[in-house]
């Protein structure tokens, strides 16, 4: 099945779940989410009005994925498909539907909240599928054990995700993305307030990759340099350094490369809350990255990536942080 649709989710982190009761409302809410950085959506099956939604979105507007969640029969598979559907969700593991989706290599992410739901979806191929009432059945909690039990299989969590805790769960490193009716919220969507929803995105995702300033890169070019430029940082503001081979670091304010680095003025360093998310992003914006200069920890998992970008003399690198 082709899994590309369910990665693009992963990568942004959050997937909108919505209910269209006005299908004129359809195409500006899926602007609003486009200029929000958010270019995706869930519309919630409904006899009535989920076809013309995704039509009208779809024939209009390229640049969002729209999919249709609580899909409960072959038949509507069709019909939301063949009108511009880009992916399927289910509320429980639906045989049928995920059948005919992965022979049809339609991306599908069916309910699973029990080990065999999972084992299902492990015998179809299946490595993302979505953590129904996640709240419900426990949460975080069984998110945990379920990452122990089944390593291959990440969750899109859905079910009493909100501003307050959605965070805990992108923490995760088995939750692929959250999907909730909590963006954008409901008041916002019945007073049709597609401005105020775009903002309401933007927030969010700054609020995920939590971007900060973690150093400032100063290029020495010796080792005496180096020395001398730490000594008066930590003269001026009392703060305590360490050295490694390649520079010294001043608390947390400055790497003082002892050798020639990138950079022609030297390097600033930009921590995340989630670097590869934030690595999506920028890639998405047309960036790319040294291949040369990407870091790893003692468990093999990136810490630190260089952009093969300079902005007025400095390179740049991303950071993950650490909480």
């Amino acid at each position: 099945m082709n899994n590309d649709i369910l990665n693009t989710i992963a990568s942004y982190g959050v997937l909108p779940l919505v209910h269209i009761d006005d299908t004129n409302d359809a195409l500006p809410l899926a602007q609003s989410l486009i200029k929000g950085n958010i270019p995706l959506m869930e519309i919630i099956f409904s006899k009535d009005k989920t076809t013309d939604s995704v039509k009208n979105i779809t024939s209009k507007e390229a640049n969002i994925i729209v999919g249709v969640g609580s899909v409960h029969s072959v038949d509507e598979v069709k019909e939301v498909i063949e009108n511009g559907a880009k992916f399927i969700t289910t509320l429980g593991f639906n045989r049928e539907v995920v059948a005919y989706c992965v022979e049809n290599n339609i991306p599908v992410c069916p309910g699973c909240t029990s080990l065999s739901d999972i084992e299902e979806a492990i015998s179809f191929g299946l490595k993302i599928v979505k953590f129904s009432l996640a709240e419900t059945y426990g949460g975080i909690k069984t998110l945990r054990s379920l990452s122990e039990a089944f390593p291959q299989i990440n969750f899109i969590a859905s079910g009493g995700i909100n501003n307050d805790n959605i965070l805990d769960y992108l923490d995760l490193e088995n939750v692929a993305a959250c999907s909730d009716r909590f963006i954008p919220s409901l008041n916002l969507l019945n007073d049709k307030d597609f401005n105020a929803i775009t903002l309401e995105c933007k927030k969010l995702m700054s609020r995920i990759f939590d971007f900060t300033i973690g150093h400032i890169g100063i290029n020495a070019d010796t080792k005496e340099n180096a020395e001398s430029i730490n000594a008066e940082f930590t003269n001026l503001f009392d703060t305590s350094s360490f050295e490694t081979e390649m520079a010294i670091f001043n608390g947390n304010l400055t790497e003082i490369m002892k050798k020639p680095f990138l950079g022609e003025k030297g390097h600033i360093c930009v921590d995340t809350r989630d670097l590869n998310r934030a690595m999506a992003m920028l890639k998405r914006k047309g960036v790319t990255f040294n291949e040369d200069y990407m870091f790893y920890n003692g468990k093999g998992q990136l810490v630190t990536a260089y952009l093969n970008k300079e902005i007025a003399g400095f390179a740049l690198h991303v950071r993950q942080k650490m909480y």
